[in-house]
């Protein structure tokens, strides 16, 4: 990797972790919500389905700006380093069945 490179990778992690790392803790306030509820028997159909429709929300927006960063990092790669960049991440080299990824992002 350049210097270049470098640089803007580790931006793009710096910045992938400033918006992550809230929308995690948001998601363990969540979860932890949602735990009280059963265990203090205050859960009702109509509490599980607005906490879970949160909780899913919150996982979302989470996997989206997790994976919007990987993609971002791909076009600071060269095809090359892109490609060892796939296979790092547990993605099968190409020429693979299926889209070539192991079910990990």
């Amino acid at each position: 990797m350049t210097e270049d490179q470098r640089t803007r990778v580790q931006e793009l992690h710096a910045a992938m972790q400033a918006e992550a790392i809230p929308l995690g803790e948001r998601l363990i306030t969540q979860e932890t919500d949602l735990d009280r509820q059963f265990a203090t028997k205050a859960v009702t159909p109509v509490s599980l389905q607005a906490a879970t429709a949160e909780i899913g929300a919150t996982q979302a927006a989470l996997r989206l700006a997790h994976l919007r960063y990987h993609l971002s990092t791909l076009d600071v790669l060269t095809p090359e380093q892109g490609r060892r960049y796939g296979e790092l991440r547990g993605y099968q080299a190409s020429g693979g069945h299926g889209h070539g990824h192991k079910g990990h992002h």
